[in-house]
């Protein structure tokens, strides 16, 4: 098998690419559109066919051509809503490449439509866990629900299972379950309406995000793409 991270320094953002080697298949997890020719460089690199790209959840509101980048990388796009060439990512759905399965997780909270994805002893939970840090999206989108994802979903896991972010927090992309049930600073040793009170609590979206309809999808997707967003560094941790 083969593993490898993309961090991008100026947001913290991370992908990941999993591969089988031995059947020469891939699968990106949260890529950019901005890292376009390094993912294409990965995957020539060792001659690997891409199966699928998944997101965990995606903001395209902001940066409506992302769907048009990522579609360049020739693979069914998933995610947690339908549309812009994408499919709806089903809980509990297996996703094969080469002999390996990913799992797809329904975990809504982050936004009303977020995804997880399981590979082996590790889930890829994208925003899940960063509560605030989101730059594009401060605030869950809702919080009732971010609260179930996380204490039924996720916190129910082996204690010992990886959890990959989709943002650097503090210079670590990896954490363990234990290590989130028993010191995460929104979840650990609260009940259901402390987390939701402390939820309140936080500073608004941004109004680009607030003026948004409840369902997380805006009525028209005017705003233009951040210009100049860094290409990723990848690194390689082992499998």
């Amino acid at each position: 098998m083969y593993f490898r991270i993309l961090h991008d320094p100026a947001s913290g953002e991370l992908s990941y690419l999993l591969a089988d080697l031995d059947a020469r298949e891939a699968v990106l997890v949260d890529p950019r559109g901005a890292d376009l020719p390094v993912l294409l460089a990965l995957l020539a690199e060792r001659e690997l066919r891409l199966r699928w790209v998944l997101r965990t959840h995606h903001h395209d509101h902001l940066h409506p051509q992302e769907p048009v980048w990522l579609a360049r990388l020739g693979a069914p796009l998933v995610q947690g809503q339908a549309g812009a060439g994408a499919r709806l990512g089903v809980d509990g759905e297996a996703l094969p490449f080469g002999s390996e399965l990913v799992r797809v997780l329904a975990t809504p909270g982050h936004t009303g439509f977020c995804l997880s994805y399981a590979w082996r002893d590790r889930l890829f939970c994208g925003g899940l866990l960063a509560v605030e840090a989101c730059p594009h999206q401060p605030r869950p989108a809702a919080a009732p629900a971010l609260w179930d994802s996380v204490t039924a979903r996720v916190f129910t896991l082996p204690d010992e299972t990886l959890l990959f972010a989709g943002q650097m927090d503090g210079g670590r992309c990896v954490s363990t379950v234990l290590e989130q049930r028993r010191w995460h600073r929104h979840f650990a040793d609260r009940s259901r309406d402390e987390f939701l009170a402390r939820m309140a609590g936080l500073p608004l979206a941004p109004r680009a995000l607030a003026e948004l309809p409840a369902s997380g999808v805006p009525e028209s997707a005017a705003v233009a793409p951040t210009p100049g967003r860094t290409p990723a560094a990848p690194f390689a941790l082992p499998s």
